[in-house]
């Protein structure tokens, strides 16, 4: 791919106009046109500004290929939590924007009803050598107090994950479950049966 299409594509992708990403590189509007149409080259200073406006490497922005998994999308997110003490297991969607290392995520259902727990959250997770998630989640639902951090593990081709989200809930200020991800609600599901059969124990404490 050509630096100039690289530049346009992550640009949109960036939700940046022209105009936003010469004033986040500190050139010229006109430079930015001239850049994306293939008339001219920036020089390395240039493209190093423009590169870490657009949150790729140089590398990446001269159209050398990424080693960076790609997890946008939506994904089928199963958790072990619980309420009124009893074990609850919950599955719902989510949706996973990621640009460079950043990914926003939240849910797009509630997986269970209001009344069995079920709340919307929204977060921010960061990957780190394409294979570690960690983050932080919050609930959406103005009622709802929960929040807490994510660790996941990202299996090979970006597929499904597995972790443990520890956090504030209904029943405790330190309550910690096993969590999984996948593309498909089947195997999210499946994720969370496994770990849990490592280590079934729910944690949580008063504090």
């Amino acid at each position: 791919m050509e630096m100039g299409e690289v530049l346009r594509q992550r640009r949109t992708e960036r939700g940046m106009s022209q105009a936003d990403l010469a004033t986040a590189a500190g050139i010229d509007k006109r430079q930015i046109r001239r850049y994306e149409a293939g008339e001219q080259q920036p020089l390395l200073s240039v493209a190093v500004a423009i590169a870490a406006a657009l949150d790729i490497s140089v590398g990446e922005l001269a159209g050398l290929p990424g080693h960076r998994v790609s997890l946008s999308g939506s994904w089928w997110a199963s958790w072990q939590t619980s309420k009124d003490g009893e074990e609850v297991v919950t599955l719902q969607e989510v949706l996973f924007r990621q640009e460079g290392e950043r990914i926003q995520v939240e849910t797009t259902t509630r997986g269970i009803p209001i009344e069995g727990g079920g709340y919307h959250w929204r977060g921010e997770l960061r990957i780190w050598d394409n294979e570690i998630l960690m983050g932080w989640y919050a609930a959406a639902d103005g009622s709802v107090r929960s929040k807490g951090t994510m660790y996941f593990v990202v299996h090979p081709h970006g597929q499904r994950m597995s972790g443990r989200w520890v956090g504030m809930s209904y029943d405790g200020k330190i309550v910690s479950g096993w969590g999984g991800m996948a593309r498909d609600a089947d195997s999210a599901a499946a994720i969370v049966q496994e770990l849990k059969g490592q280590d079934g124990g729910l944690d949580r404490a008063d504090v």
